[in-house]
C-alpha cells in the first residue's frame, strides 16, 4: 500500500521541529497527522477521503479542520474520546474506531491498533507490512512518556505489542523511517526499564521529592526539557507504586520498607 510520507514544521518538543503526516492508499486515500499547513499536504488533498490522527496532542491536529473542510473527508477518532477530540481539533468526528477497526482505502483498509501510553487515546494504523506509529517509537532518542497523561505501563505493553506483530517498517511522527522494527522496539524498552532501576535506586536511598530523583536518577544535562523528563519520572513512579514497589502519594515517594 502507497505511504506519502510529509514531514512538516510545526511548534513540537521533538527535536526534529517537524511532524510527519501520512498519506495512506492511492485512491480514497487515509490522511493521518496533519499537524499544519503545507503545500505538500494541499497538494494530496483531492485523493483524501478520510482523516484520523494518532493522538490528540497540538502538534499532531492542527490541520485537521481545514484538512476536513477542504475534502469533505470522513473525519475518525478514538471511540470513547470524541469530546476530547473536538476540543483539540476543533472537528466533531463523522466515526469512530476502536482495536481492529478498519478504515477503507481505495481497493483495500488500514487496520487500527491501539498504542496507548504515551497518550491515553494513542493508536497505531497497520497498512499492509507497514505501521504508523505516531509517537509509540523513534529511531533515535527516547519518547517522552508524561504523568498524568502518559501511562508507563500501558507504553511498555504497547511496545511489546507493536515488536510482537513484527511490521516490516514503522512510520513514527517524529525522525526517520524505522527499518528494525523489533530491534527498535527493544531498546526503548530497555531505555525505559534501565530508567526504572535508577528511579526505583533514587527512591530507595532517601530521595522524595521529583526534583530529587530527576537529579539522582538522571546522568545528562536536563537544561531545556527538565519538565518533560520530571513528567517521565513521575509516569515511572506511578507505574512503581502500582506495583507495589514503592509508596507514591504524587507529591513524595517512599520506599515500602518504611511502612
Amino acid at each position: 500500500m502507497r505511504i506519502e510520507r510529509i514531514p512538516v514544521d510545526v511548534p513540537t518538543r521533538a527535536p526534529t521541529g517537524q511532524t510527519a503526516a501520512h498519506v495512506v492508499g492511492h485512491e480514497d486515500a487515509l490522511l493521518v497527522d496533519p499537524a499544519a499547513s503545507d503545500a505538500r499536504i494541499d497538494a494530496e488533498l483531492d485523493r483524501v477521503a478520510h482523516v484520523a490522527v494518532t493522538h490528540h496532542h497540538t502538534d499532531h491536529v492542527g490541520r485537521v479542520a481545514a484538512s476536513a473542510d477542504a475534502t469533505d473527508a470522513t473525519v475518525w477518532c478514538r471511540y470513547g474520546r470524541e469530546a476530547a477530540f473536538e476540543d483539540a481539533t476543533g472537528v466533531e468526528p463523522d466515526r469512530t474506531f476502536r482495536e481492529g477497526t478498519e478504515i477503507p482505502v481505495g481497493d483495500g483498509a488500514v487496520r487500527v491498533r491501539e498504542t496507548p501510553g504515551h497518550a491515553v487515546e494513542h493508536v497505531a494504523f497497520e497498512a499492509g507490512d507497514a505501521l504508523l506509529v505516531g509517537d509509540l517509537a523513534v529511531a533515535g532518542g527516547s519518547v517522552v512518556v508524561g504523568a498524568p497523561e502518559g501511562d508507563m505501563r500501558a507504553y511498555l505493553t504497547s511496545l511489546r505489542r507493536v515488536r510482537a506483530m513484527a511490521s516490516e517498517r514503522l512510520y513514527p511522527a517524529h525522525g526517520p523511517v524505522i527499518d528494525a522494527p523489533g530491534a527498535t522496539c527493544e531498546r526503548l524498552i530497555r531505555h525505559r526499564l534501565d530508567r526504572e532501576v535508577r528511579v526505583l535506586a533514587a527512591v530507595e536511598a532517601g530521595n522524595r521529592s521529583v526534583a530529587e530523583i530527576l537529579d539522582a536518577a538522571y546522568e545528562k544535562d536536563l537544561a531545556g526539557v527538565r519538565d518533560l523528563a520530571g513528567m517521565t519520572v513521575r509516569a515511572h513512579l506511578d507505574k512503581l507504586h502500582h506495583e507495589g514497589r514503592i509508596e507514591w502519594d504524587g507529591s513524595r515517594a517512599g520506599s515500602v520498607t518504611e511502612k
